[in-house]
């Protein structure tokens, strides 16, 4: 089966099509040739998920899935929240976000957070949402070079390293968007 994740995100893509393993074909933004910046102008994981994914689906009429990730930390209202893609400013750098992330958590000794992926599948016209949680604490500064975003500064709980430090296939078992794929592809496999 063919499906359009639309993302131009390589890092999401690949952590995708490493747990779909063969059974599905997973097509890029780029794969179908589409150049639009697509819209996420919503207050909620949720309708962000929904908005890009039925953007897809009625522009190019492909079975398609999309997602909306967002860094929940308690000490900051659950801040960045559907912002953190670009907590720090339009544009976009996964440093700045982190760096703002730990200065305002500055002197805070409560460092829990979680990360929470919506992931909106449409096929054939139908929407199913699918929700994935990791929690774990923000470090005082970063650790490892792997993985993106604020995997630097992320601890999941029950471990002593970063999502940074782990391998991807480690990180896929227990991270909120290997959580929300498992539950994905359940679905597509019914």
């Amino acid at each position: 089966m063919k499906l359009v994740f639309a993302t131009n995100n390589h890092h999401k893509l690949s952590e995708i099509q490493n747990m779909l393993g063969n059974e599905f074909q997973v097509l890029s933004l780029a794969d179908i040739n589409c150049q639009d910046e697509i819209p996420e102008d919503h207050e909620t994981l949720e309708e962000n998920a929904s908005q890009k994914a039925h953007y897809i689906y009625e522009k190019f009429g492909l079975n398609c899935f999309a997602d909306d990730t967002g860094l929940e930390v308690t000490a900051l209202n659950n801040e960045p929240g559907v912002y953190s893609a670009r907590y720090a400013g339009s544009s976009r750098s996964s440093e700045d976000n982190m760096k703002k992330v730990l200065q305002n958590l500055d002197g805070k000794s409560e460092r829990s957070a979680r990360f929470r992926t919506v992931i909106a599948l449409i096929i054939d016209g139908e929407e199913t949402q699918f929700e994935g949680i990791v929690s774990g604490d923000i470090l005082y500064e970063e650790k490892g070079k792997d993985g993106f975003g604020y995997d630097p500064i992320f601890q999941p709980n029950s471990y002593d390293i970063s999502f940074a430090e782990m391998s991807l296939s480690e990180k896929n078992k227990i991270s909120h968007r290997g959580n929300a794929v498992r539950k994905l592809v359940e679905f597509l496999l019914k």
